[in-house]
């Protein structure tokens, strides 16, 4: 990690600083545009307020989330394991993926 990058003085509370970083934004649109959704339903009179509450999905839904989970903590997970510097951090991983081998 390059010095003009590195706040902490230990690249583990980078890592962890970035995967915070990355919770919270994404956190962020997932409310705001959940929250823009369920309003247009509801003016739009397609749900009634509350009805998201108590939704539950069926087999083919529930496939849908937890894949869609499975695929946020990869990107989160990769934050955590990537390598090299912050400029080019994963490098290695984008050579080896390249190359056809996993990294």
């Amino acid at each position: 990690m390059s010095t003009e990058f590195d706040y902490f003085g230990d690249p583990r509370f980078g890592k962890l600083l970035d995967l915070v970083l990355q919770l919270s934004t994404e956190l962020h649109v997932d409310r705001q545009r959940l929250r823009a959704l369920e309003q247009l339903l509801v003016r739009r009179a397609v749900l009634g307020p509350g009805d998201l509450d108590g939704f539950t999905a069926d087999a083919d839904g529930q496939a849908v989330l937890d894949r869609e989970r499975d695929l946020l903590l990869t990107r989160l997970m990769r934050i955590l394991t990537e390598q090299g510097p912050a400029e080019h951090p994963l490098r290695d991983q984008w050579e080896a993926a390249l190359s056809g081998k996993s990294g």
